[in-house]
């Protein structure tokens, strides 16, 4: 009679990909996630498939950063080389890569910087350069997530421009600045050097906003839209859900994450039931997918 339920294939699980070979490194603020080079990154990808997992999500630390990001749209890129690596020996899982320019920036912002001013309609080639260059290396599926005004449109020109017209968009559609992001921004080496991203990211109180964020990228050619954070959003996530008839994705982030790690490793809390709480929470509000590091930790026992 349950009226909710959860399986391993309805996750995305997040990597971080770094240069180099035989690299594996724990992340202090993400227990049990990794730093992983190209070759480990495929090793991870192949357990992830085996457990039943539905797909995962690359994101990148360049060998070196510049004010343009000009590595994340490079075809010999650390998400690119993984992406290759992981499609050719994982024959069932999703392939998804994060577009987005505040990993590969000297100043960590998600766009082109002109004093301290994000730069909003000269961002949306690269970002277009990024996806077409994901696109060439395999990728199933590309996920902007920088919230530029427009991009979803710019990205879609680029890829049926570059022959990938049957390749889907996962837009981040309802980005929140959100406090949650710390652990992810020091896994990513992604903080901003100066000011933060609440120009261009929204503000935690609206709704309203974020239907018409949903609304503009459905309208630009999103074939899925996603609510970042998750658990602070489930009204949010209800919201999107109803109001569309796109699929649905829900980050449940590193904040929400690294807190249930830290609780239950002081032995404050039961973590297997918490995360299956959670989990269940954020697909009972609507989500379809749910991007989290839980993951694994859920296929193991699910």
């Amino acid at each position: 009679m349950r009226e909710t339920r959860l399986s391993p294939e309805q996750l995305i699980y997040p990597l971080f990909v770094m240069p180099g070979e035989g690299v594996r490194r724990e992340i202090g603020s993400l227990p049990g996630c990794f730093h992983l080079s190209p070759d480990e990154a495929a090793r991870e990808a192949r357990e992830v498939e085996a457990l039943g997992i539905g797909g995962v999500i690359l994101f990148g630390l360049p060998h070196a950063k510049d004010p343009r990001g000009s590595e994340g749209y490079d075809d010999q890129g650390v998400v690119q080389e993984a992406t290759r690596r992981i499609r050719s020996e994982c024959k069932e899982l999703l392939v998804v890569t994060d577009v987005c320019l505040c990993e590969y920036t000297s100043h960590g912002h998600c766009g082109l910087i002109s004093g301290h001013e994000v730069q909003n309609d000269e961002t949306l080639e690269l970002l277009a350069k990024m996806a077409v260059s994901h696109a060439k290396a395999g990728a199933h599926v590309v996920a902007p997530s920088d919230m530029m005004d427009g991009r979803v449109a710019a990205i879609r020109d680029g890829l049926d421009g570059a022959g990938f017209a049957d390749l889907p968009i996962l837009s981040y559609a309802a980005k929140y600045a959100s406090a949650f992001y710390g652990p992810f921004r020091d896994a990513a080496d992604s903080a901003p050097q100066f000011g933060d991203r609440r120009g261009y990211q929204m503000d935690p109180a609206n709704v309203r906003e974020a239907l018409k964020e949903v609304w503009l990228d459905v309208e630009e050619g999103a074939d899925m839209v996603m609510v970042k954070p998750a658990l602070p959003y489930l009204d949010v996530i209800r919201a999107v859900k109803e109001a569309t008839d796109r699929p649905v994705a829900a980050y449940n982030v590193s904040g929400e994450y690294s807190m249930v790690k830290a609780a239950a490793a002081r032995g404050w809390i039961d973590e297997d039931r918490m995360m299956r709480e959670i989990l269940t929470s954020i697909r009972r509000a609507g989500a379809d997918i749910i991007l989290t590091y839980h993951a694994k930790d859920f296929a193991r026992k699910a």
